[in-house]
């Protein structure tokens, strides 16, 4: 499958620099799957389209200060972006000027924060050791990176936490997440919906866009993710009593269909996914997906083009486009039912 088929022109003006607030007052475009059908209200409406009985499944996942600026023995100024731990003080990152930093350079930050790089491994990434095992320790010396489109300071770094984020470990946030509030998720389970928990470290697919020209080629480096008995007895008790599970983002959807991809029934499980998911991929567990508008090429489109049908999805982007919705990590929201 071609690539190019996945490409649209976003306006410049589109692309959100800043969350609207509150966040769940942001746009709501809901594009059901048969039919095509598409709708348009606001975000705090999606509880309209919640029935009692129903499952909804969160990333609680932190984003980390994962951006570290500091220098190189020589003093020349590096930027540091932590994608994975691979262990208590050893992490997976982009370096900038990568060419310039080779295997055993050390790296200082500010709070005495030093990094020696022990390692290469594909698609320019380092392995970093540092002199400390604290993530807390690393995170004084380093801000909350933000994607690169996003050109504007954050006024408040909670803007890019979802409010349900507790387990430490992102580079990223999982963005369809932050139109929720706390009130909000409580009108929700008042309604009778249960709230299952799931966590994925979101790394460096996430800034990687498509470059192969078949969509096939492309391969998504691993992330950590850990699907809890608890989860799975929520989840599995919902879709046994005939409710809809509802996926909140992307980053979700993998975690669940990771597991369900060996006999079809949750699990629970910790460890690493690289899966892939594009159009042809069967979904075993997710029925509903609340998601962001995504980036041209990128596997997120990807994979809610797996969800709903490519024509639907790029017919629902160009209405998206014409009436002016905002795009990306700040923009607004669809949900796909």
């Amino acid at each position: 499958m071609k690539t190019e088929l996945f490409d649209f022109y976003v306006p410049p003006d589109r692309i959100a620099q800043q969350p609207v607030f509150p966040p769940d007052s942001c746009r709501l475009m809901v594009l059901e799957r048969k039919g095509g059908k598409i709708t348009h209200c606001r975000f705090h409406q999606i509880l309209d389209y919640f029935r009692p009985g129903d499952c909804l499944v969160l990333n609680d996942t932190r984003v980390i200060k994962a951006r570290l600026f500091g220098r190189k023995e020589t003093g020349g100024k590096v930027e540091v972006l932590l994608l994975r731990k691979v262990r208590d003080g050893l992490f997976e990152a982009l370096v900038k000027p990568g060419r310039k930093v080779k295997e055993g350079g050390i790296l200082y930050f500010q709070s005495d924060i030093i990094g020696k790089v022990v390692g290469r491994k594909d698609g320019g990434v380092r392995l970093i050791k540092f002199n400390t095992s604290s993530l807390k320790k690393i995170e004084m010396a380093g801000e909350i990176p933000l994607p690169p489109y996003i050109k504007v300071p954050l006024k408040d770094e909670k803007s890019y936490q979802t409010v349900y984020a507790r387990v430490s470990g992102s580079a990223a946030a999982p963005t369809a997440g932050l139109h929720f509030t706390t009130n909000l998720l409580k009108k929700i389970q008042k309604k009778g919906v249960k709230i299952a928990r799931v966590t994925l470290h979101i790394g460096l697919d996430t800034f990687r866009p498509i470059k192969e020209e078949e969509v096939e080629e492309h391969m998504i480096h691993k992330e950590y993710f850990k699907v809890s008995k608890k989860a799975v007895e929520i989840i599995n008790e919902v879709r046994e009593k005939g409710g809809r599970v509802f996926a909140c983002g992307t980053t979700t959807v993998r975690a669940l269909e990771t597991v369900a991809q060996t006999g079809g029934k949750l699990r629970p499980f910790e460890g690493e996914t690289s899966l892939y998911i594009y159009p042809g991929f069967k979904f075993k567990v997710v029925e509903a997906l609340i998601t962001n508008f995504h980036l041209p090429r990128s596997t997120l489109l990807v994979l809610v083009s797996a969800f709903a049908g490519r024509d639907k999805i790029i017919k629902a982007y160009k209405e998206a486009v014409k009436l002016k919705y905002r795009f990306f990590s700040f923009g607004d929201a669809m949900l796909i039912i």
